[in-house]
């Protein structure tokens, strides 16, 4: 179980790793063609990828380091609540395609989270 929880949990941390910086780092005009959703969230998209970049790195060093690991449970608990946002934003915009995704997402960061609190 351990295993397949770092597994898991190190393919999310890479992918909101790169989620997260192309949300801080990319111009909002080009963000737009890439993530449409942005449109309605231009206030809150640097946000979004700051939490998505700090929920990777939680996810990753603190059982790494061996200090509070139980911040990688906050951590994969967080993430699961960006996607339980996400969702009902994206059926709002009428994205429909974007929301299997999120489902992925979601139940991935929910097996990390119960993984962990069974492991630790």
């Amino acid at each position: 179980m351990e295993i397949a929880v770092w597994i898991v949990s190190g393919l999310l941390a890479l992918l909101y790793l790169f989620a997260g910086f192309t949300k801080t780092f990319t111009p909002l005009d080009k963000l737009r063609g890439m993530m449409p959703w942005t449109e309605s969230m231009k206030n809150w998209t640097r946000l979004v990828g700051i939490v998505e970049i700090l929920g990777a790195v939680g996810l990753i060093l603190p059982r790494l380091l061996d200090i509070a690991p139980w911040l990688s449970v906050a951590a994969a608990v967080g993430l699961v609540l960006v996607q339980v946002a996400a969702i009902p934003l994206h059926l709002r915009r009428g994205e429909q395609k974007a929301i299997p995704m999120n489902v992925v997402l979601l139940l991935a960061a929910l097996f990390v989270a119960i993984g962990l609190l069974v492991v630790l």
